[in-house]
């Protein structure tokens, strides 16, 4: 039988529960087998402001998933030609694991957006898409309302970004619960987001 893997991507700087209760969530409700934390590499075209090393936001990835077998970090892109787009992400998965079947993991609001991807015709023609909930004003698109390879999962609405736990340790706050233990040493051990 085929394996099914559910790809999760972000640029995890950091990796908090968040998006370990939504990768969690797919392997435990859905028919994923595996969920993989795909790091997005820095875009060397982009202004760096508060992006982290690649390898460092891996680190954290690899840190915060090892308790679980079924949640795995990935650094695919890190050595595919940038900027990337997620159809050579999946063509590529595809030649190194034949085996595989690959399915997306996105957010509500990343979905009505989707349309402005590059190739997304061939993405919805080729992958399923899992969409986990977000607090949004948007109204879904109608094209990708009953789209047979779009499921909504009806996962827990997380309220947490990468963003505030960034602001808050840069203002000295003690956010230990939002994050998994191994990566908040981490973070404290190298001093990042201090400044």
């Amino acid at each position: 039988m085929q394996k099914k893997v559910g790809l999760y991507f972000g640029t995890f700087n950091p990796i908090h529960i968040g998006h370990l209760a939504i990768a969690n969530h797919m392997v435990e409700f859905s028919d994923l087998d595996e969920v993989w934390m795909v790091v997005t590499p820095h875009n060397p075209h982009k202004k760096k402001s508060t992006l982290l090393a690649d390898h460092h936001r891996l680190e954290m990835v690899y840190r915060a998933t090892e308790a679980y077998d079924n949640i795995k970090p990935s650094n695919i892109e890190f050595g595919l030609p940038q900027p990337n787009y997620t159809v050579n992400t999946l063509a590529h998965l595809e030649e190194k694991y034949p085996d595989y079947q690959f399915a997306l993991i996105m957010g509500e609001d990343n979905l009505n957006t989707l349309h402005k991807w590059k190739n997304n015709e061939v993405i919805l023609e080729r992958f399923e898409v899992f969409v986990y909930p977000r607090v949004t004003s948007t109204t879904i698109k109608e094209e990708f309302k009953n789209h047979p390879k779009i499921s909504k999962v009806d996962a827990p609405i997380m309220e947490i970004s990468s963003t505030f736990v960034r602001n808050a340790v840069k203002d000295g706050k003690r956010i230990t619960p939002l994050l998994p233990q191994k990566v908040w040493e981490y973070i404290d051990e190298m001093n990042f987001y201090k400044s």
